[in-house]
């Protein structure tokens, strides 16, 4: 059976195809477990959602510098109960700082997979309350927040606050996981020449070619910041978004949109094939095939800075460890290790004094890199995306 002859197969892997890469990888090892009920056998699951799988952690692992000290507020007893998302990534969360964690702070980390913001208010409704803290996207965090009392706020004043600047930092969640939406292009494609920003992206005189972006569909929202910079909006002022301005802005492009990507390891393997020469791609898609020879770059300029979150249950029974959990995750070694096993950023700006120059140069969050994006709105999305999405399907019509 395939997804065609399975509509609920084919609801997954679209949902599994928007995915952030580190959710998608949960997703994908579910889908897998899942296959038997669906009539498909796993190995032909396994080649079905291979584009999607996030690639595994390195197999030989990296120096880690180590955490030899602690805050005496974050020591305790008992334990936290941390959901995320299994796999390569939650190992390397394990190794990062889950561990130190118990080794310094005395707290015992019982994990968990699987966040998921439906399950959260229903457990809070009902008081059943399986983990004390998940990551989220912070739209889900807001969208949740909107209907009702559903997480605690965050104790900033356990926090190194003075290094976690103010945008990382929300009332009811703490970013922890940086990542970038960049514009990636083939250097073999333009004699030389470098695309500097959207509006390089958009001209296709001086930069011909195919290109790709972002689809309005599985999980993803159309990508109307980078639409709005191609017309001429400045960084800063990108939010509020003019919807109806940055629409006009993508139909100028979209004759030379050959597809639009609904996984993240699409755009990567369109650019390491050289089916289009410029797209917007998440940066550690397009690290890994620059490690694998491709001769790709990336132009960090406009790239739009998106991050996760940790985030507490209301009422959970362990909201003082978790968050302790969160505080000690933030430290700058904390963000460091993880940023050495993983390509993703960190929130901690004295993080960038444990990273060696080389890698520092694959993530977002590097001084000279962060200053160049966008950070994504979350709260803007989280109060329009329906209306953004309501407009996707004719605009692909015209």
């Amino acid at each position: 059976m395939s997804s065609r002859d399975n509509p609920m197969l084919a609801w997954l892997i679209a949902d599994l195809a928007g995915a952030p890469p580190h959710v998608a990888d949960l997703r994908r090892r579910q889908l897998i477990t899942a296959a038997a009920r669906f009539g498909v056998g796993a190995a032909a699951m396994a080649a079905l959602t291979a584009p999607f799988a996030f690639p595994a952690a390195a197999a030989a692992t990296p120096q880690l510098p180590e955490i030899t000290s602690v805050p005496d507020e974050l020591k305790g007893s008992g334990s936290v109960r941390v959901c995320s998302y299994g796999g390569a990534f939650q190992a390397a969360q394990r190794e990062a700082y889950f561990k130190p964690f118990e080794a310094l702070c005395g707290v015992k980390v019982i994990e968990s997979e699987g966040p998921d913001v439906a399950k959260v208010k229903a457990m809070v409704d009902t008081h059943t309350i399986e983990y004390d803290i998940g990551e989220f996207d912070r739209a889900d965090v807001i969208n949740l927040e909107k209907k009702g009392d559903y997480w605690e706020k965050i104790d900033y004043g356990l926090f190194d606050t003075a290094h976690i600047p103010a945008a990382y930092r929300y009332e009811y969640a703490v970013d922890m996981l940086p990542y970038s939406e960049i514009l990636a292009y083939r250097t073999d494609a333009f004699g030389g020449a470098k695309p500097g920003g959207w509006k390089d992206f958009w001209d296709t005189k001086k930069f011909p070619g195919s290109r790709t972006l972002t689809a309005g569909t599985g999980g993803l929202v159309p990508e109307l910041e980078f639409a709005e910079m191609a017309a001429g909006m400045p960084r800063d002022k990108v939010y509020p978004i003019d919807i109806k301005a940055a629409y006009a802005s993508l139909a100028r492009i979209k004759a030379d949109v050959v597809k639009w990507w609904e996984a993240g390891a699409i755009p990567a393997q369109m650019l390491n094939d050289k089916e289009v020469v410029m797209g917007s791609a998440w940066n550690g898609r397009i690290a890994a095939i620059q490690a694998g020879g491709a001769p790709v770059a990336i132009t960090w300029n406009q790239g739009l800075l998106k991050r996760d979150c940790w985030a507490i249950l209301k009422g959970t029974a362990n909201r003082e460890n978790a968050q302790k959990f969160c505080a000690f995750i933030t430290l700058p070694i904390s963000q460091a290790r993880l940023s050495l096993l993983i390509p993703y950023g960190f929130v901690n700006t004295l993080a960038v004094n444990y990273i060696p120059a080389a890698r520092l140069t694959q993530l977002p969050t590097a001084p000279a890199i962060a200053e160049q994006l966008v950070i994504y709105d979350s709260a803007w999305w989280a109060a329009n995306r329906d209306a953004v999405l309501a407009e996707w399907p004719a605009f692909l019509l015209k």
